[in-house]
């Protein structure tokens, strides 16, 4: 079996267990939401998301969008990111590890990251009364396609002026 169908697999285990817990309906649409948002790679917004599940002939109100989410938050397999222009936008959790976000002032372009040493720090150091569950660092600036775009259009008017 595929790596992305074990993590399917496992998600929906885990997402049918939290659903028994909290005494909430095994829904096909839950379950429909669960597999795309594991179909996707990197960042999605709820539009997006509404997008994709139309595409799949799979048509579901962004009001059920909106009220599943919450529920896979809460169960640890979404996170919830505030990156742009207080747009939320969202990530699977499962079984991803720890990274880091740099994030494009320019395009919004995320780009994921990791390291080792951004990790030891945060493992090492002391928290008094405090247990961190996990991490999210956000690095803004320009991506090296805005950076370049940038500096022709800067040299096009240095021309102009001359």
């Amino acid at each position: 079996m595929k790596q992305n169908e074990q993590t399917k697999n496992s998600v929906k285990q885990i997402f049918t267990e939290y659903l028994k817990t909290h005494s909430l309906r095994k829904t096909p649409e839950r379950f429909a939401i669960l597999d795309m948002i594991y179909s996707i790679e990197g960042h999605f917004d709820i539009e997006q998301l509404y997008e994709k599940l139309n595409e799949a002939k799979y048509p579901i109100s962004r009001a059920t969008l909106y009220n599943n989410i919450s529920l896979l938050i809460d169960a640890k397999l979404l996170i919830r990111h505030h990156i742009n222009n207080n747009v939320a936008q969202y990530e699977k959790s499962y079984n991803t590890g720890m990274h880091n976000h740099m994030i494009c002032s320019v395009c919004g372009k995320v780009k994921e990251f990791s390291d080792q040493n951004i990790l030891r720090a945060i493992k090492t150091k002391k928290m008094t009364n405090f247990t961190p569950s996990h991490y999210t660092l956000y690095i803004y600036g320009i991506c090296n396609k805005c950076a370049h775009k940038q500096e022709e259009e800067s040299r096009k008017k240095d021309i102009k002026k001359s």
